[in-house]
Formats: C-alpha cells, structure tokens, sequence
C-alpha cells in the first residue's frame, strides 16, 4: 500500500510520535473550546509556519492540501451565503489547523511508532482481558488504509486526467472499489497467515 510518510529528513522527523499525538489531540480539543477568532488565528498562523518548515517533505501531500484549501473555500462561502461569515472564518481557522497538524504528522510519523504509542496508551486494557496489541493493529489499519484509499484515488484520477483531459468524478468510482478490496485481500490474508502461527 502507498503511503505519505516522507523520507525526506526534516525537524518533525526527529520528534518522538508520543508527542505529535499529544499535540495534535490537544490543538484537536483546543480549537472546539474556543470561538474567539483570534486565538483561532493565531493557531491557524503556528499550523502553517510549522508545516512550511518541513519544506520538501510536503510535496507528497500537495494534493490533500489542495483539497483542504477547495473545501475551505467552500465551507466560507457556504456561510457567507448563510449570511454567517463568523461562523464560517471560525470553521475555516478550525479545519486548517487540525487538518495541516494532521498531514504533517502523517508525513514525519512512520506507522510502526503510531503503532507503539497506540500499544503503549491501550496497554492498560490488559487488565480486562484484552490485547492492546490487536486493538491498536486495528486502529493502524484503519489509518493506513484511509492513507491508501486517498493515494488510489489521486493515482486513478490521474490516470483519468491523462487520457481524457478530464477529472475522473464518479466514473472512477468501480476501478477505486475493485483496488480498494484487492488491498483488503491481501492484507487480509497476510493478517491470517501471521495470526494463525
């Protein structure tokens, strides 16, 4: 499966996955207490300066940020029709914040310590009967395969774009399904032969 994480050295490499996911879950928490607008911005500013300092390790994710700043623009327009412009530089300020923190933890933070962090925060779970380790497989599974799902869609899109000169819309639809379960196969069978050892 394809995958976002950049291995182009930048600073956030070097930061343990404990602390992005921390951070991420408190500017997450944080910009839903607030409406103020300038506490808002002032998020949004750190989020930005903070992802243009990754510099090349960013051109992986070109896309998804295309597709962020599309929907900011029409989530603000949306209000703004609504005759509600607060709310929408307020939902705007929110979703820029926690979506850029986002990318550029998934870009700088390899799957195996997103894996451990989850071990490590689940382990507690021991003590009623579960195993950490499966539930936070599962949890890394479903990222991953968010990833991926985003990754087949640009490629195919691509593909479509090359022949026809046109976005591919709905009509990639099938040919995105049909990879998407070939990928769960796959892993599911992997998943099978390791368990049942």
């Amino acid at each position: 499966m394809g995958s976002l994480y950049s291995d182009h050295p930048t600073w956030l490499h070097r930061v343990p996955a404990g602390i992005k996911l921390a951070v991420l879950a408190l500017l997450g928490a944080g910009v839903f207490v607030t409406s103020q607008i300038s506490l808002l911005l002032a998020s949004a500013v750190c989020c930005v300066l903070i992802y243009a300092s990754l510099g090349k390790a960013t051109y992986r994710a070109k896309s998804l940020l295309i597709g962020v700043l599309i929907a900011s623009a029409l989530i603000c327009l949306f209000h703004i029709y609504m005759h509600q412009p607060t709310v929408g530089f307020v939902s705007v300020l929110r979703l820029l914040s926690t979506t850029l923190m986002g990318i550029a933890l998934t870009l700088t933070t390899r799957h195996t310590d997103l894996l451990m962090v989850l071990e490590w925060l689940l382990s507690p779970l021991r003590l009623l009967g579960l195993h950490p380790d499966r539930l936070s497989l599962q949890v890394a599974l479903m990222l991953r395969f968010t990833e991926h799902f985003f990754i087949v869609w640009r490629r195919l899109d691509d593909a479509h774009r090359l022949r026809t000169g046109k976005a591919g819309g709905f009509k990639i639809l099938a040919p995105l399904t049909i990879q998407m379960l070939i990928a769960a196969r796959r892993v599911a069978d992997t998943l099978h032969m390791r368990f049942r050892r």
